[in-house]
């Protein structure tokens, strides 16, 4: 999972980011932004070139960053990748769990055989299911209103689209596990959120570009106001 020696230099600045599905778009948006405010950022994918590139442009403008290999679809990776983070940048405060689906998941419904919907399960609910569990009992220790989990979804988490069968399925079961740790974790201090993306996430676009939607889940952390926000398809 990358070179172990270059990461010891690395001193932890206050709490990091841990952004599951880290890529050049919105990761790297929210990695920009949480950085700016003082977090270290803990960069996860399957790709560890693409993360540890990503992490020497965001080193290069003054973000602390590190990228860590983890499959979604193994939770014994997600954990280990999160440990990883932890000793490496320093306690976790905020998850983000936001890997892009893959495009075998979406078939038409009567295309699809309980056997296509294996993958969408283990990336939807097992991943997250084993990154919550990784990461709340740090987030306890640092007190109440600090911790966050941000759960990123598509539009087909609250309205299921025909043609797209594995992620509506799967984002449905997503969306209803963040909404009980929500519940449950909110008695805790703890901040679930989720913000639905209607649509493809557009460079420029006044409502859905990266950096937009970035200063959104900053909000979502900061303001510990609300469940879910959702940005609708044009």
């Amino acid at each position: 999972m990358g070179n172990t020696a270059a990461r010891r230099v690395l001193e932890p600045c206050m709490t990091s980011i841990a952004i599951i599905g880290a890529g050049a778009g919105l990761g790297a948006a929210v990695a920009r932004k949480f950085g700016s405010e003082g977090y270290s950022v803990g960069l996860i994918s399957r790709n560890q070139a693409r993360v540890d590139a990503l992490a020497a442009t965001l080193v290069a403008d003054g973000v602390q960053a590190a990228g860590f290999a983890a499959d979604v679809r193994d939770p014994a990776s997600i954990s280990a990748a999160l440990e990883q983070v932890t000793e490496t940048l320093g306690p976790i405060e905020v998850l983000q769990y936001s890997p892009l689906p893959q495009k075998d998941f979406m078939r038409p419904v009567l295309e699809t055989t309980p056997a296509d919907l294996v993958g969408p399960v283990e990336f939807s609910i097992y991943g997250p299911v084993a990154a919550v569990h990784q990461v709340v009992p740090g987030m306890r220790f640092l007190g109440e209103n600090k911790g966050t989990i941000l759960f990123v979804n598509g539009g087909s988490a609250v309205k299921p689209g025909r043609d797209v069968t594995g992620t509506s399925v799967a984002f449905a079961g997503q969306a209803a596990y963040a909404e009980l740790l929500n519940e449950v974790l909110g008695e805790e201090g703890i901040q679930v959120s989720q913000l639905i993306i209607g649509g493809a996430i557009v460079e420029g676009d006044e409502d859905k570009d990266p950096a937009v939607l970035a200063d959104h889940l900053w909000d979502l952390h900061t303001k510990r106001d609300r469940f879910r926000l959702q940005i609708s398809e044009d």
